[in-house]
Protein backbone atom coordinates (compact mmCIF):
# COMPACT_ATOMS: atom_id res chain seq x y z
CA UNK A 1 0.00 0.00 0.00
CA UNK A 2 1.63 3.09 -0.92
CA UNK A 3 1.78 6.06 1.46
CA UNK A 4 2.13 9.91 0.32
CA UNK A 5 5.65 10.82 1.43
CA UNK A 6 6.79 13.90 3.04
CA UNK A 7 7.90 16.89 0.51
CA UNK A 8 9.42 19.56 2.64
CA UNK A 9 7.98 22.53 0.47
CA UNK A 10 4.46 21.09 1.71
CA UNK A 11 4.98 21.97 5.51
CA UNK A 12 7.75 24.59 4.79
CA UNK A 13 7.07 27.12 7.90
CA UNK A 14 3.51 25.13 8.95
CA UNK A 15 2.09 24.25 11.70
CA UNK A 16 1.65 20.24 11.36
CA UNK A 17 0.07 17.98 13.98
CA UNK A 18 2.32 15.00 13.98
CA UNK A 19 0.58 12.01 15.26
CA UNK A 20 3.31 9.47 16.92
CA UNK A 21 3.81 6.43 18.55
CA UNK A 22 5.24 7.14 21.92
CA UNK A 23 3.73 3.82 24.00
CA UNK A 24 6.68 2.93 25.68
CA UNK A 25 7.22 1.02 29.15
CA UNK A 26 6.55 2.99 32.26
CA UNK A 27 7.24 2.13 35.35
CA UNK A 28 6.62 4.84 38.14
CA UNK A 29 7.42 7.28 35.92
CA UNK A 30 10.47 5.54 34.50
CA UNK A 31 11.09 4.76 31.02
CA UNK A 32 12.10 1.02 30.68
CA UNK A 33 12.71 1.50 26.94
CA UNK A 34 12.61 4.73 24.76
CA UNK A 35 13.12 2.58 21.35
CA UNK A 36 9.66 4.27 20.17
CA UNK A 37 10.33 7.71 20.62
CA UNK A 38 13.94 7.35 19.04
CA UNK A 39 12.41 6.11 15.98
CA UNK A 40 10.26 9.21 16.22
CA UNK A 41 13.44 11.54 15.85
CA UNK A 42 14.11 11.40 12.13
CA UNK A 43 10.91 12.97 11.38
CA UNK A 44 10.91 15.60 14.27
CA UNK A 45 13.91 16.92 13.31
CA UNK A 46 12.92 17.07 9.56
CA UNK A 47 9.66 19.51 10.68
CA UNK A 48 12.38 21.65 12.69
CA UNK A 49 14.41 21.73 10.34
CA UNK A 50 11.68 22.85 7.57
CA UNK A 51 10.46 25.86 10.62
CA UNK A 52 7.56 24.05 11.73
CA UNK A 53 5.45 24.40 14.61
CA UNK A 54 4.87 20.78 15.90
CA UNK A 55 1.80 19.43 17.95
CA UNK A 56 2.48 15.95 18.76
CA UNK A 57 -0.15 13.60 19.39
CA UNK A 58 0.40 10.58 21.01
CA UNK A 59 -0.83 7.71 23.61
CA UNK A 60 0.16 5.25 25.87
CA UNK A 61 -1.42 2.41 27.12
CA UNK A 62 -5.10 1.40 27.23
CA UNK A 63 -6.60 3.91 29.84
CA UNK A 64 -10.47 3.73 28.27
CA UNK A 65 -11.20 7.38 27.99
CA UNK A 66 -9.86 7.98 31.39
CA UNK A 67 -7.20 10.08 32.90
CA UNK A 68 -4.92 8.04 34.75
CA UNK A 69 -1.71 9.60 35.96
CA UNK A 70 0.31 6.30 35.63
CA UNK A 71 -0.64 6.52 31.78
CA UNK A 72 0.64 10.54 31.21
CA UNK A 73 2.71 11.38 28.69
CA UNK A 74 4.97 13.96 30.91
CA UNK A 75 7.60 11.80 31.22
CA UNK A 76 7.63 10.95 27.22
CA UNK A 77 7.80 14.74 26.64
CA UNK A 78 11.06 15.00 29.19
CA UNK A 79 12.70 12.10 27.57
CA UNK A 80 11.69 13.78 24.13
CA UNK A 81 13.30 16.83 25.15
CA UNK A 82 16.65 15.79 26.50
CA UNK A 83 16.83 13.49 23.08
CA UNK A 84 15.88 16.16 20.77
CA UNK A 85 17.51 18.69 22.30
CA UNK A 86 14.76 21.39 21.82
CA UNK A 87 11.68 22.52 24.60
CA UNK A 88 8.94 20.50 24.41
CA UNK A 89 6.10 22.26 26.03
CA UNK A 90 3.14 20.20 27.52
CA UNK A 91 -0.41 20.47 27.78
CA UNK A 92 -2.65 18.76 30.14
CA UNK A 93 -5.40 19.68 28.68
CA UNK A 94 -6.52 18.09 24.99
CA UNK A 95 -9.12 19.90 23.83
CA UNK A 96 -7.92 23.16 25.29
CA UNK A 97 -4.81 23.69 24.13
CA UNK A 98 -5.70 26.84 21.67
CA UNK A 99 -3.81 29.26 23.63
CA UNK A 100 -0.66 27.15 23.92
CA UNK A 101 -0.59 26.15 20.02
CA UNK A 102 -1.40 29.84 19.19
CA UNK A 103 1.49 31.15 21.22
CA UNK A 104 4.08 28.40 19.42
CA UNK A 105 6.36 29.33 16.87
CA UNK A 106 8.56 28.08 14.34
CA UNK A 107 10.80 25.38 15.68
CA UNK A 108 9.22 25.06 18.74
CA UNK A 109 7.28 21.47 19.96
CA UNK A 110 3.77 20.95 21.85
CA UNK A 111 3.09 17.47 22.89
CA UNK A 112 -0.49 17.00 23.89
CA UNK A 113 -1.42 14.33 26.77
CA UNK A 114 -2.17 11.02 26.06
CA UNK A 115 -5.10 11.22 23.33
CA UNK A 116 -6.45 8.09 24.72
CA UNK A 117 -7.85 9.69 27.84
CA UNK A 118 -10.91 11.31 25.71
CA UNK A 119 -13.03 8.60 24.87
CA UNK A 120 -13.98 9.79 21.76
CA UNK A 121 -10.56 8.93 20.27
CA UNK A 122 -11.46 5.10 20.46
CA UNK A 123 -15.11 5.48 20.02
CA UNK A 124 -16.67 2.56 17.74
CA UNK A 125 -19.42 5.86 16.45
CA UNK A 126 -17.77 7.36 13.56
CA UNK A 127 -19.55 10.45 14.02
CA UNK A 128 -18.12 10.50 17.40
CA UNK A 129 -14.71 10.22 16.34
CA UNK A 130 -15.38 12.58 13.37
CA UNK A 131 -16.28 15.46 15.78
CA UNK A 132 -13.72 14.92 17.92
CA UNK A 133 -10.66 14.53 14.84
CA UNK A 134 -12.18 18.12 13.54
CA UNK A 135 -11.62 19.81 16.82
CA UNK A 136 -8.14 18.52 16.75
CA UNK A 137 -7.90 19.53 13.56
CA UNK A 138 -7.78 23.25 14.52
CA UNK A 139 -4.42 22.71 16.27
CA UNK A 140 -2.76 22.74 12.78
CA UNK A 141 -2.87 23.55 9.23
CA UNK A 142 -0.97 19.99 7.59
CA UNK A 143 -0.99 16.42 9.24
CA UNK A 144 1.88 13.79 9.57
CA UNK A 145 1.15 10.67 10.26
CA UNK A 146 4.00 8.97 11.91
CA UNK A 147 2.73 6.51 14.71
CA UNK A 148 2.86 2.85 12.72
CA UNK A 149 1.93 1.12 15.95
CA UNK A 150 -1.56 2.63 15.64
CA UNK A 151 -1.89 2.69 11.91
CA UNK A 152 -4.12 -0.38 12.43
CA UNK A 153 -6.44 1.63 14.19
CA UNK A 154 -9.87 3.24 13.17
CA UNK A 155 -8.99 5.87 16.20
CA UNK A 156 -9.92 9.72 15.65
CA UNK A 157 -6.48 11.06 15.37
CA UNK A 158 -5.10 8.22 13.21
CA UNK A 159 -7.79 7.97 10.57
CA UNK A 160 -10.27 10.86 10.30
CA UNK A 161 -7.97 13.66 11.31
CA UNK A 162 -5.54 12.46 8.78
CA UNK A 163 -8.60 12.80 6.24
CA UNK A 164 -9.53 16.52 7.23
CA UNK A 165 -6.28 18.58 6.73
CA UNK A 166 -3.13 18.07 3.88
CA UNK A 167 -1.55 15.04 4.62
CA UNK A 168 1.50 12.83 4.73
CA UNK A 169 3.64 9.95 5.66
CA UNK A 170 6.05 10.59 8.47
CA UNK A 171 9.52 9.16 7.67
CA UNK A 172 9.19 6.11 10.34
CA UNK A 173 5.40 5.15 8.41
CA UNK A 174 7.18 5.31 5.07
CA UNK A 175 10.62 2.90 6.43
CA UNK A 176 7.70 0.35 7.80
CA UNK A 177 6.10 0.26 4.39
CA UNK A 178 9.14 -0.38 2.48
CA UNK A 179 10.15 -3.00 4.66
CA UNK A 180 6.89 -5.14 5.02
CA UNK A 181 6.16 -4.36 1.05
CA UNK A 182 9.70 -6.10 0.74
CA UNK A 183 8.54 -9.25 3.11
CA UNK A 184 5.20 -9.64 1.57
CA UNK A 185 6.26 -9.13 -2.28
CA UNK A 186 10.17 -9.70 -2.80
CA UNK A 187 11.80 -11.50 -0.11
CA UNK A 188 14.99 -13.14 -0.76
CA UNK A 189 15.32 -16.40 -0.08
CA UNK A 190 15.45 -18.73 1.86
CA UNK A 191 12.65 -16.89 3.41
CA UNK A 192 12.04 -17.66 6.96
CA UNK A 193 9.74 -16.41 9.35
CA UNK A 194 10.29 -17.33 13.45
CA UNK A 195 6.72 -16.93 15.82
CA UNK A 196 6.32 -16.72 19.18
CA UNK A 197 4.63 -14.96 21.75
CA UNK A 198 1.50 -16.30 23.77
CA UNK A 199 -1.19 -17.19 21.59
CA UNK A 200 -1.96 -18.48 18.41
CA UNK A 201 -4.96 -16.61 17.92
CA UNK A 202 -2.82 -13.51 17.81
CA UNK A 203 -0.66 -15.37 14.59
CA UNK A 204 -3.20 -17.86 13.08
CA UNK A 205 -3.72 -15.20 10.18
CA UNK A 206 -0.65 -14.12 9.78
CA UNK A 207 0.84 -18.09 9.50
CA UNK A 208 -2.28 -18.74 6.79
CA UNK A 209 -1.11 -15.34 4.77
CA UNK A 210 2.56 -16.10 4.72
CA UNK A 211 2.06 -19.76 4.52
CA UNK A 212 2.60 -19.94 0.62
CA UNK A 213 5.44 -16.96 0.64
CA UNK A 214 7.82 -18.46 3.09
CA UNK A 215 10.21 -21.34 3.07
CA UNK A 216 10.80 -21.96 6.57
CA UNK A 217 8.24 -21.48 10.00
CA UNK A 218 9.92 -21.77 13.32
CA UNK A 219 7.44 -21.49 16.56
CA UNK A 220 8.34 -20.77 19.45
CA UNK A 221 6.82 -19.36 22.96
CA UNK A 222 3.36 -20.10 24.25
CA UNK A 223 1.66 -20.77 21.17
CA UNK A 224 4.01 -23.40 20.55
CA UNK A 225 1.77 -26.03 22.80
CA UNK A 226 -1.01 -25.68 20.91
CA UNK A 227 0.89 -26.99 17.41
CA UNK A 228 2.23 -29.28 20.15
CA UNK A 229 -1.07 -30.60 20.95
CA UNK A 230 -2.73 -30.34 17.47
CA UNK A 231 0.02 -33.17 17.11
CA UNK A 232 -0.79 -35.45 20.17
CA UNK A 233 1.94 -34.62 22.13
CA UNK A 234 0.98 -34.42 26.27
CA UNK A 235 1.43 -30.58 27.10
CA UNK A 236 0.95 -30.48 31.09
CA UNK A 237 -0.04 -27.01 32.37
CA UNK A 238 1.48 -25.14 29.57
CA UNK A 239 -0.77 -22.73 28.02
CA UNK A 240 -3.14 -24.23 25.01
CA UNK A 241 -6.38 -22.98 22.69
CA UNK A 242 -8.07 -25.64 22.47
CA UNK A 243 -10.45 -24.31 20.12
CA UNK A 244 -7.49 -23.60 17.48
CA UNK A 245 -6.24 -27.37 17.52
CA UNK A 246 -8.22 -28.62 14.57
CA UNK A 247 -7.43 -25.38 12.90
CA UNK A 248 -3.68 -26.00 13.55
CA UNK A 249 -3.85 -29.33 12.24
CA UNK A 250 -5.12 -28.28 8.87
CA UNK A 251 -2.70 -25.61 9.13
CA UNK A 252 0.19 -28.39 9.37
CA UNK A 253 -0.95 -30.41 6.69
CA UNK A 254 -1.14 -27.18 3.89
CA UNK A 255 2.13 -26.50 5.04
CA UNK A 256 3.29 -30.15 4.45
CA UNK A 257 1.70 -29.80 1.18
CA UNK A 258 2.90 -26.87 -0.05
CA UNK A 259 6.62 -27.60 0.90
CA UNK A 260 7.11 -25.45 3.93
CA UNK A 261 9.68 -26.43 6.60
CA UNK A 262 7.73 -26.35 9.96
CA UNK A 263 10.37 -26.32 13.39
CA UNK A 264 8.87 -27.36 15.85
CA UNK A 265 11.11 -27.46 19.73
CA UNK A 266 12.40 -30.99 20.27
CA UNK A 267 13.19 -30.06 23.68
CA UNK A 268 11.29 -27.11 26.17
CA UNK A 269 12.34 -26.04 29.38
CA UNK A 270 9.62 -26.32 32.43
CA UNK A 271 8.55 -25.80 35.74
CA UNK A 272 5.87 -26.13 38.14
CA UNK A 273 4.74 -22.39 38.57
CA UNK A 274 4.82 -18.84 36.36
CA UNK A 275 7.24 -16.72 38.26
CA UNK A 276 11.23 -15.92 38.20
CA UNK A 277 12.19 -18.36 40.80
CA UNK A 278 10.35 -21.28 39.52
CA UNK A 279 13.35 -24.18 38.84
CA UNK A 280 13.51 -24.74 35.24
CA UNK A 281 14.09 -28.04 33.75
CA UNK A 282 14.52 -29.58 30.54
CA UNK A 283 12.00 -32.37 29.19
CA UNK A 284 11.44 -33.74 25.33
CA UNK A 285 8.51 -31.74 23.89
CA UNK A 286 6.63 -35.10 23.35
CA UNK A 287 6.13 -35.88 27.09
CA UNK A 288 5.69 -32.46 29.53
CA UNK A 289 4.81 -34.31 32.74
CA UNK A 290 1.44 -33.27 34.01
CA UNK A 291 2.28 -31.12 36.63
CA UNK A 292 4.49 -28.90 35.00
CA UNK A 293 3.76 -25.75 32.09
CA UNK A 294 6.43 -24.73 29.89
CA UNK A 295 8.14 -21.19 29.92
CA UNK A 296 10.69 -21.81 27.04
CA UNK A 297 11.83 -23.62 24.00
CA UNK A 298 15.23 -25.88 25.17
CA UNK A 299 18.59 -25.55 24.84
CA UNK A 300 19.04 -28.18 21.93
CA UNK A 301 15.86 -26.64 20.17
CA UNK A 302 17.63 -23.09 20.45
CA UNK A 303 20.64 -24.16 18.09
CA UNK A 304 18.52 -25.89 15.63
CA UNK A 305 16.22 -22.64 15.41
CA UNK A 306 19.38 -20.59 15.17
CA UNK A 307 21.39 -22.61 12.78
CA UNK A 308 18.22 -22.87 10.42
CA UNK A 309 17.36 -18.83 10.94
CA UNK A 310 21.15 -18.37 9.39
CA UNK A 311 20.84 -19.76 6.48
CA UNK A 312 17.92 -17.63 5.44
CA UNK A 313 18.51 -14.55 3.16
CA UNK A 314 15.34 -12.82 4.86
CA UNK A 315 13.88 -13.51 8.27
CA UNK A 316 10.68 -12.21 9.86
CA UNK A 317 10.98 -12.55 13.86
CA UNK A 318 7.82 -11.65 15.78
CA UNK A 319 7.16 -13.04 19.36
CA UNK A 320 9.54 -14.65 22.33
CA UNK A 321 10.67 -17.90 22.50
CA UNK A 322 10.06 -17.98 26.08
CA UNK A 323 9.28 -15.72 29.20
CA UNK A 324 12.01 -13.74 28.63
CA UNK A 325 11.36 -11.67 31.13
CA UNK A 326 12.70 -13.91 33.29
CA UNK A 327 16.44 -14.68 33.15
CA UNK A 328 15.30 -18.43 34.12
CA UNK A 329 13.72 -18.89 30.84
CA UNK A 330 15.50 -15.88 28.73
CA UNK A 331 17.60 -18.52 26.87
CA UNK A 332 15.61 -19.46 23.53
CA UNK A 333 14.90 -15.76 23.03
CA UNK A 334 18.64 -14.69 23.45
CA UNK A 335 19.99 -17.12 21.10
CA UNK A 336 16.76 -16.57 18.60
CA UNK A 337 18.11 -12.89 18.36
CA UNK A 338 21.53 -13.40 18.30
CA UNK A 339 21.07 -15.47 15.50
CA UNK A 340 19.45 -13.11 13.53
CA UNK A 341 22.31 -10.91 13.97
CA UNK A 342 24.50 -13.34 11.97
CA UNK A 343 22.14 -13.64 9.22
CA UNK A 344 23.78 -12.59 6.12
CA UNK A 345 20.74 -10.92 4.58
CA UNK A 346 17.88 -8.70 5.74
CA UNK A 347 16.04 -9.46 9.33
CA UNK A 348 13.38 -7.64 10.61
CA UNK A 349 12.30 -7.92 14.16
CA UNK A 350 8.78 -7.16 14.18
CA UNK A 351 8.03 -4.81 17.27
CA UNK A 352 6.02 -5.61 20.34
CA UNK A 353 7.67 -7.66 22.60
CA UNK A 354 10.14 -9.05 20.07
CA UNK A 355 11.63 -5.27 20.24
CA UNK A 356 11.52 -5.09 23.92
CA UNK A 357 13.27 -8.57 24.14
CA UNK A 358 16.21 -7.49 22.32
CA UNK A 359 17.45 -4.61 24.08
CA UNK A 360 16.30 -6.09 27.29
CA UNK A 361 18.70 -9.41 26.57
CA UNK A 362 21.42 -6.58 25.90
CA UNK A 363 21.41 -6.29 22.39
CA UNK A 364 21.67 -2.94 19.91
CA UNK A 365 18.96 -1.86 17.31
CA UNK A 366 22.27 -1.17 14.70
CA UNK A 367 22.72 -5.42 15.36
CA UNK A 368 19.53 -6.48 12.85
CA UNK A 369 18.61 -5.47 9.87
CA UNK A 370 15.04 -3.20 11.32
CA UNK A 371 13.43 -3.36 14.25
CA UNK A 372 9.67 -2.40 13.75
CA UNK A 373 7.96 -0.14 15.79
CA UNK A 374 4.83 -1.85 15.52
CA UNK A 375 3.77 -5.31 16.66
CA UNK A 376 0.14 -5.44 15.86
CA UNK A 377 0.36 -3.42 13.12
CA UNK A 378 2.91 -5.36 11.47
CA UNK A 379 1.18 -8.25 11.62
CA UNK A 380 -1.82 -7.34 10.62
CA UNK A 381 -0.23 -5.39 7.09
CA UNK A 382 1.18 -9.14 6.68
CA UNK A 383 -2.03 -10.58 7.64
CA UNK A 384 -2.71 -8.59 4.31
CA UNK A 385 -5.36 -6.83 6.10
CA UNK A 386 -5.95 -2.86 5.23
CA UNK A 387 -4.96 -0.82 7.84
CA UNK A 388 -7.06 2.36 8.34
CA UNK A 389 -3.94 4.74 9.03
CA UNK A 390 -2.33 3.40 6.25
CA UNK A 391 -5.45 3.96 3.94
CA UNK A 392 -6.47 7.45 5.30
CA UNK A 393 -2.51 8.34 4.24
CA UNK A 394 -2.35 6.63 0.79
Amino acid sequence: MGVKTLNISDIQGKKVILRCDLNVPISDGLIADDGRIVASLSTIKKLLDAKCSIVIIAHLGRPKGEPKPELSLLPVAKRLEKLIGVQVEFSESILEASHKVAQLSPGKILMLENIRFESSETSKDESVRSKFATALAKYGEFYVGDGFGAVHRKHASVYELAKLLPSAAGDLVRAEVEVLEKLTKSPERPYGVVLGGAKVSDKIGVILNLLDKVNLLAIGGGMVFTFLAAKGMKIGKSLVEIDLISDVRALLERADNLGVKIILPEDIVVAKEFNAISTPTVVSSQDIPDDQMGLDIGPKSALIFASEIKNCKTIFWNGPMGVFEFPNFANGTKVVAKALTEVDGMTVVGGGDSAAAVRKLGFKDNEFGYISTGGGASLEYLEGKELPGLAALS
